[in-house]
C-alpha cells in the first residue's frame, strides 16, 4: 500500500477513538490499566539509561574541554542542556518505542488475528474507542512523566559522575547548573514528549489493529511499528528543533 493509503487508514483509525463511551466507568479503568502497564512497566529502564547517559556526558564533556581557561562548571552547564534538550526527550522516547511500541503492536496484532476484535465488534463495543484510545492517552500522561524523570536522573547522574571521577566538585556543578538556565528548554522538551508520545502509541495501534495473517504477520507488524516509529521521531525532532528553536 501507499504511503497515503497508510496515512488514510491511521486518519480513519484516530477519527473513530472519538465517540461517547458506551461505559465510561469500564474505559476509566482501562485507562488506568495502561497507564501502569505501559508507564510504570518502562520506569525502571528509563531510569538506568539516564543515569548511565548524564554519567557518560560528564566524562566524555571533561575529557573535551582541556583548555585551563574554561571553567569547570561549563562542564555542568553543557550537560544540563544536552540532557534537557537531547537526551532525556529523544533518546528516551526512542528506547520508549521498542519497548512500548513492540507490546501494543503485538497485543492488538494477536487479537486481531485470534478474531477477538471482531467478537468485541459483533457485541456492538467500539473497538477502536476502546482498544486504542486507552493506550494513546495513556502514552500521553506517562510518557511526559518519564521524560521529567529521565532529566532529573539524567543530571543527578552526571552530577555523581563529576565528584566520582574527581572531575568537578560539587559545589562547583551546581554553580554550573544553575548558571544560564532557560526554562524555555524545558518547556521545549515537554513539546517534544507529547509528540513523541503520540508517535510511539498511534503508529504501533495502526499496525497492530490492521495485522491480518498468523503469529508471523504479527511478529512483522510489531518489527514495523518499531522501525517506522524511531524514524517518524527522528524527524519529528529534527522539524520541532527547527520550527520551535
Amino acid at each position: 500500500m501507499s504511503f497515503f493509503t497508510h496515512l488514510g487508514r491511521f486518519l480513519l483509525m484516530i477519527k473513530g477513538m472519538f465517540t461517547r463511551p458506551e461505559n465510561f466507568k469500564m474505559y476509566w479503568k482501562e485507562l488506568m490499566h495502561q497507564c501502569v502497564e505501559l508507564g510504570l512497566g518502562s520506569l525502571g529502564i528509563i531510569a538506568v539509561i539516564s543515569v548511565f547517559i548524564g554519567a557518560v556526558s560528564t566524562v566524555q564533556t571533561a575529557y573535551q574541554l582541556v583548555s585551563p581557561l574554561i571553567p569547570r562548571s561549563t562542564i555542568a552547564q553543557i550537560v544540563r542542556d544536552t540532557i534537557i534538550l537531547e537526551f532525556a526527550p529523544t533518546l528516551s522516547c526512542i528506547v520508549l518505542a521498542g519497548v512500548i511500541g513492540s507490546k501494543i503492536a503485538s497485543e492488538l496484532g494477536n487479537m486481531r488475528v485470534s478474531e477477538q476484535i471482531d467478537a468485541l465488534e459483533i457485541m456492538g463495543i467500539n473497538t477502536k474507542a476502546y482498544l486504542v484510545a486507552p493506550k494513546i492517552l495513556a502514552c500521553l500522561i506517562m510518557i511526559p512523566l518519564l521524560v521529567v524523570i529521565a532529566m532529573v536522573l539524567g543530571i543527578w547522574g552526571g552530577r555523581f559522575a563529576g565528584t566520582a571521577a574527581n572531575i568537578l566538585s560539587n559545589v562547583a556543578f551546581d554553580r554550573g547548573l544553575l548558571s544560564g538556565f532557560l526554562a524555555y528548554n524545558v518547556f521545549f522538551a515537554i513539546i517534544k514528549a507529547y509528540t513523541f508520545a503520540f508517535i510511539i502509541s498511534g503508529v504501533p495501534a495502526y499496525y497492530g489493529y490492521n495485522v491480518q495473517g498468523g503469529a508471523l504477520e504479527i511478529g512483522r507488524a510489531s518489527t514495523s511499528a518499531v522501525v517506522t516509529s524511531c524514524i517518524m521521531i527522528l524527524l519529528a525532532d529534527y522539524l520541532l528543533a527547527a520550527i520551535l528553536l
